[in-house]
């Protein structure tokens, strides 16, 4: 099976960058304080005494509009029940309905929020006092809409001061229709792209997306739609502004065969299931971790029906990848908190917040790689014990994994990596002498140049050009590392404890085991063959 790194480098076919969901708060900052609410009554609404009655009167007519433009454009209503799944219920709606640039249906649900509650101020007959971040149960709108750039999306707007509402926008539907714009061709996933005829063009449209579209989508809505404040009221100052309430960042990449993407969790789940340790977060969010840092840290490895999923938590960051559709790989970052990276929830922030979370999804790949950095897959094996032939035609004769002759030569390798100006013939043939002992068949200079010469065609070592000084590779370090290391603890132990009889004394503990196996095979083969120990 190949590693991570393998998987990554030669079985992706297209990979792409995005803002994915969107979720955005809209706010009238004119109305944040309860002396804000009574100066919009007293000044802009020209009413006396400011009063809960004032802030009811515009909730009904707002209530009214909204139900009035329903009826007169046909658009279906429908009221959520508690605890239904409204994504579900949107999905149905819009199948049913394929509505392009226009409301799709308008549904409503009483939901608590915080709201403004008002109460008569003492000895002052008539007046009242208001306060803010009360919980109280009002009726929400959800406007359900396909809009002309960023297709499928909603607005939710609060029926009661101060009037708060919510976007939920899609970077990935948004590129595809600036790519259906472009006449550029390609196959689209659910929520993502599964090829294009031309990636870099894709991902430039991508990169595009920015606060100035977001703000257009909200102004082009405010006038379609209906409100409880008015485009008058909104030129008197009282607008909303945007603020990022949840802004998922993620990186799709394709693999040529789905096998690959299992592949990759069943390495990935095996070799990083301590990536949320406090000490791992650290490498992948960058961020210092202390013991008033607050927040749970975890992996957690979600497993829904064959596909799994990787989360990783910091804050109230969530950070996590899965298998997309059985044929890519996301690799998601949920900020639902700038404030955990020291900056504001301003729309302003975007730009940072999208080159954050690529920036983390990248480091978390680069973590999965490293982790795996000394793991070797067996096709990286089999190319060295087995013949090979060079891309140039050249034969590559196999270095047989246990012939003492290749043990010796490896661990050499493993004494060269620390020369700064390599090693040469002579420095290999004599520490493989000394490897290989007295008793066996000498090691001359033909012997070290036909290993040097297989070992450069398989990839183990460089010669520097110009010179007869070699130099140890990467990928010939670790299988070095690993062909000595296995010689050393597992296969020399055993064949001490098989061979007792041997000139080295048997390793006691392995012989023991070894001595409890053959005693349970010998009883079962009794059980299974009783006329054998009669007869």
């Amino acid at each position: 099976m190949a590693n991570v790194e393998e998987i990554l480098r030669g079985h992706v076919t297209l990979e792409v960058e995005c803002v994915d969901r969107l979720y955005l708060n809209g706010y009238i900052p004119a109305l944040a304080t309860p002396g804000g609410l009574v100066t919009f009554m007293r000044e802009h609404l020209k009413k006396p005494i400011p009063s809960p009655a004032v802030l009811g009167r515009v909730t009904a007519d707002f209530r009214a509009r909204v139900k009035e433009f329903a009826e007169h454009g046909g658009i279906p209503w429908v009221e959520f029940k508690h605890g239904e799944r409204k994504d579900e219920t949107a999905n149905r709606i819009r199948q049913r309905r394929g509505v392009r640039d226009g409301v799709v249906f308008v549904g409503v649900s009483q939901e608590k929020t915080k709201s403004y509650s008002g109460k008569p101020t003492p000895g002052r007959p008539g007046w009242f006092e208001f306060e803010r971040d009360k919980t109280v149960y009002v009726n929400q709108y959800y406007f359900y809409v396909d809009d002309v750039e960023f297709g499928a999306a909603f607005l939710k707007v609060c029926s009661y001061a101060p009037w708060a509402l919510k976007l939920c926008l899609n970077g990935h539907e948004w590129a595809k229709r600036q790519a259906e714009k472009k006449r550029l061709g390609f196959q689209a996933l659910d929520n993502g792209f599964l090829s294009c005829g031309r990636p870099e063009t894709l991902q430039r449209i991508c990169d595009r997306l920015g606060p100035a579209d977001i703000e257009a989508f909200l102004s082009r809505w405010l006038r379609r739609l209906p409100m409880p404040l008015s485009e008058e009221d909104r030129r008197a100052g009282y607008g909303w502004k945007l603020s990022i309430w949840q802004m998922e960042v993620s990186l799709t990449q394709i693999f040529d065969q789905p096998v690959r993407g299992r592949e990759f969790f069943e390495e990935v789940i095996r070799d990083n299931l301590d990536l949320g340790r406090p000490d791992r977060v650290q490498l992948v969010f960058e961020k210092r971790i202390t013991k008033s840092t607050p927040g749970s840290f975890r992996t957690r490895v979600i497993q829904e029906g064959v596909s799994p999923s990787l989360h990783i938590e910091y804050r109230s960051c969530d950070l996590k990848q899965y298998f997309k559709e059985g044929r890519g790989l996301r690799t998601e970052t949920t900020f639902r908190d700038p404030g955990d990276f020291g900056i504001n929830k301003g729309l302003s922030n975007f730009a940072y917040l999208q080159e954050l979370g690529r920036h983390i999804n990248r480091r978390l790949l680069e973590v999965e790689r490293v982790s795996q950095n000394c793991g070797l897959s067996a096709d990286s094996i089999q190319r060295v014990v087995q013949p090979t032939v060079t891309e140039g035609g050249q034969k590559a004769p196999g270095l047989r994994f246990g012939d003492p002759r290749v043990m010796a030569l490896m661990l050499a390798l493993t004494l060269f990596t620390h020369l700064l100006n390599g090693f040469r013939n002579h420095d290999v043939r004599h520490l493989v002498s000394d490897l290989l002992g007295p008793r066996a068949s000498p090691y001359g200079t033909n012997q070290a140049t036909y290993d040097l010469r297989r070992l450069t065609r398989k990839g183990l070592i460089f010669r520097q050009e110009g010179s007869n000084r070699y130099f140890l590779t990467p990928y010939g370090w670790k299988l070095a590392r690993l062909f000595a290391r296995l010689d050393a603890r597992i296969f020399r132990p055993a064949d001490r404890a098989l061979h007792p009889d041997g000139i080295v004394e048997p390793h006691p503990r392995l012989s023991a085991a070894l001595d409890k196996v053959d005693a349970q095979l010998d009883l079962l083969i009794d059980q299974a063959f009783p006329h054998r120990t009669a007869a």
